[in-house]
């Protein structure tokens, strides 16, 4: 396993500007930055825009950007700014490893979103694929399988044999999420609060990359760290405040698309209200939980090791860049454009 720490240091230049308020008033975009209380000031990485190079040049070698849609989706989406918001000081093979994955991951979840809107059956082929090369190691049959089995052999050379287990098990949960959620949308009742937060958490794909923070450090956790109660809390922590954040800046795009599983439109179902008082009540919630995790790594923190502690700042990390990316990136510009008021 190789290991080394960046040799630049993390930009900390001021955080990027927010979309131009909305004519009609005050945004969406504003009432959400209002609402939230993230205590993490912006970091990003200094390699940001080589790592955006490496994402194009990966894609096309996959020809996962062939279609012109999903190019435009990738420029929309920045995966390699949301890697670099992220991990400010991460080595640069982690970098690219993540920023590619997170690529990945979109184009990913946009075709099982448009397959999984005809119904879940549609989705088992690449359900099947992915489960397949991850578990029994199968050759991949289509694009998105050979992109896959790449990130999969680049994980089994950075991390240990332990590390790059958890990320496949971690990665084999994300795809079947996607199976879920295809299910979900089949059905006629909309989820509730609850069902929509258990899926979320699946489909977050965030838990994928905790191996790879944690292979970012000087060694591998012990096993009494990393599957100590409080960590393991933290880790769910962090996932869900880390993926409820871009749910409030997605909620526009999301209900025009007929989208179900996104926090603030299952508020907005469960209360029977407009969506500004929706992501009111969502935000209270992240910002309970961001709380708890912050509380609980303060009491925690003086019994881990150097590794265990970068280890969790590297899950603090996911909430901070989820937060900064969602407000600036192209994907959820209609929310800077929404009035925030009912």
């Amino acid at each position: 396993m190789t290991t080394w720490t960046a040799k630049t240091e993390p930009s900390d230049r001021a955080a990027p500007a927010a979309p131009p308020e909305g004519a009609a008033g005050s945004s969406l975009q504003e009432l959400i930055e209002a609402a939230l209380h993230i205590p993490y000031p912006f970091r990003t990485h200094p390699h940001e825009d080589r790592a955006a190079a490496g994402v194009d040049a990966w894609l096309r070698r996959w020809h996962l950007t062939d279609d012109p849609a999903v190019a435009d989706m990738i420029e929309r989406t920045r995966p390699a700014r949301l890697a670099a918001y992220n991990g400010p000081a991460w080595d640069t093979e982690v970098l690219q490893l993540m920023a590619d994955q997170i690529a990945y991951q979109f184009v990913f979840d946009d075709r099982a979103e448009e397959l999984g809107a005809q119904g879940p059956d549609r989705l088992l082929p690449m359900v099947c694929e992915s489960v397949g090369i991850l578990r029994d190691d199968q050759p991949p049959s289509t694009p998105l399988g050979a992109a896959l089995a790449d990130l999969y052999r680049r994980v089994q050379r950075r991390c240990t044999p332990a590390q790059a287990a958890r990320w496949a098990w971690h990665s084999r949960e994300y795809v079947h999420g996607l199976l879920y959620e295809a299910a979900v949308q089949s059905r006629a009742v909309p989820p509730g609060i609850g069902m929509c937060a258990s899926i979320r958490a699946l489909i977050a794909g965030v838990e994928p990359f905790y191996p790879l923070c944690e292979a970012a450090q000087s060694r591998e956790l012990a096993p009494e760290e990393l599957h100590h109660p409080a960590v393991r809390r933290l880790a769910r922590l962090s996932a869900d405040a880390a993926v409820w954040i871009p749910d409030l800046f997605s909620a526009v795009k999301e209900h025009r698309a007929g989208g179900l599983i996104n926090i603030a439109l299952a508020y907005q179902r469960a209360h029977g209200c407009s969506l500004a008082r929706a992501v009111t009540l969502a935000a209270r919630r992240i910002n309970a939980t961001v709380d708890e995790f912050e509380r609980l790594y303060r009491s925690v923190e003086p019994e881990l090791s150097p590794a265990a502690v970068g280890y969790v700042d590297g899950m603090a990390g996911w909430i901070r860049g989820c937060y900064y990316w969602s407000r600036t990136v192209p994907r959820y510009a209609d929310t800077g454009v929404t009035p925030g008021h009912p």
